[in-house]
């Protein structure tokens, strides 16, 4: 993505964390947060660089010169649809990250049914870091306003970003070129995507749900990636008996956060490596049977070391033009998967208070490349499950995505939070 957004592509490939609050957000005490905090970590006033041509994409912060901080603006708003136009604003209005910041902050107030109280709005560049990442950065944030002082931190300051590697180049490249003999096993048949080149505006739509214990299925088993997936699968499968799609596998990617749990890990730069589930639209009937071998082909790839070695090579991809990587894996017409999905699992508990306001709900809406146009998104806050779909205008309707929610409500066994 960030390839592609450095080039001449039009689309937009900011992320959102939507952070509700039981009361306004003061945005001078987030302003005064953020200056601190780029006196330590610069990353966030960085610009996206490539040395023409074979040169590795990396984020450059130059000291010597005066880096534009990101800024932090306020508005007000009165009504849902207002607070649904200033999201899609801000996921639509693209970040060039090669001349401006890759961040951007908005406090949002309005009356408490409509924001809860108020509302934190970070915008990011997508490959600035992962959704984990921006819950890192709010939690640094909030640690500095509550931390006055020249060491907020003590003498050991957060790890913000990855240690390099400690394996010999010929060891790296190895692996990579596991991962790149193992891409191209997958695309046997080039896969299909809803999309038709549409090329509009992202759009999105987020739905909280409540979880009830199931006899059939314990919400153990419902929050399991894989069970997720299956669900999705079969919401997708239902667009692509519509749509007249051939049963040819569906290609995904599934992300895998390299954190150690427990522990806040690396804000900035990718913390995931992925490993690419595939099933045909027909398997998705037998949801139990579905999330059974999603999980043995995860487990297999971990026995394998396709996760390691799709980690190393994402590295190496930080060299070569998006064209030759799509080259490389022999995809034409464009094509790469047929729809995204994740689940960012839970909001952390650390950061039940923000700026010292209470969260009341949280959120992610990424945007969706245009293909393949859709993706299907989970988490957890304040004891509700959000489900966001995110989509290219165009690829589906308003009534598709009301169908592909409705079947994700009804997989997971959720009903709609008052």
């Amino acid at each position: 993505m960030a390839l592609h957004s450095t080039g001449h592509a039009v689309s937009s490939s900011n992320a959102l964390l939507v952070v509700h609050c039981d009361g306004p957000i003061d945005s001078d005490r987030v302003r005064r947060s953020l200056d601190r905090f780029l006196d330590v970590c610069p990353w966030p006033a960085a610009r996206l660089r490539r040395p023409f041509p074979w040169g590795k994409l990396h984020w450059a912060a130059n000291r010597r010169d005066p880096l534009t901080p990101p800024p932090v603006r306020r508005q007000a708003i009165a009504t849902v649809d207002e607070l649904r136009h200033a999201i899609d604003a801000e996921l639509n209005t693209a970040i060039d990250p090669r001349r401006a910041p890759p961040l951007r902050l908005l406090v949002l107030d309005g009356p408490p049914e409509v924001t809860g109280g108020g509302v934190l709005l970070l915008t990011w560049f997508h490959p600035l870091m992962d959704p984990r990442g921006a819950q890192n950065l709010i939690h640094h944030l909030v640690h500095l306003d509550g931390h006055p002082g020249d060491a907020p931190w003590g003498s050991t300051p957060p790890v913000f970003v990855r240690a390099a590697d400690p394996r010999s180049f010929r060891e790296r490249g190895r692996l990579a070129r596991k991962s790149l003999e193992y891409m191209r096993t997958l695309p046997r048949v080039r896969p299909v995507s809803a999309t038709d080149g549409a090329a509009g505006r992202v759009r999105f739509r987020h739905a909280s749900f409540v979880e009830h214990e199931s006899a059939a299925r314990p919400a153990r088993v419902t929050r399991e990636i894989w069970w997720r997936l299956a669900v999705v699968g079969k919401a997708m499968c239902a667009l692509w008996e519509r749509r007249k799609c051939p049963d040819v596998p569906f290609l995904l990617p599934v992300a895998v956060d390299l954190r150690r749990k427990g522990d806040l890990g690396p804000t900035f730069g990718n913390m995931l490596a992925f490993h690419f589930a595939r099933f045909k639209p027909s398997d998705a009937g037998d949801m139990p049977r579905l999330a059974s071998a999603l999980r043995d082909q995860m487990a297999d790839a971990l026995r394998s070391g396709q996760i390691e070695a799709n980690d190393v090579a994402m590295d190496f991809l930080q060299y070569r033009p998006l064209a030759m990587v799509r080259r490389a894996l022999r995809w034409k017409g464009g094509e790469t998967f047929s729809f995204n999905c994740a689940d960012v699992t839970d909001f952390p508990a650390a950061l039940a208070r923000c700026f010292e306001r209470r969260v009341v709900n949280a959120y992610h809406v990424p945007a969706v490349p245009p293909r393949p146009g859709i993706g299907v998104f989970f988490n957890r806050c304040a004891g509700r499950s959000n489900v966001v779909v995110a989509w290219i205008e165009g690829v589906v309707t308003e009534d598709e995505v009301t169908r592909i929610v409705e079947t994700v409500r009804e997989g997971l066994g959720w009903t709609e939070a008052p």
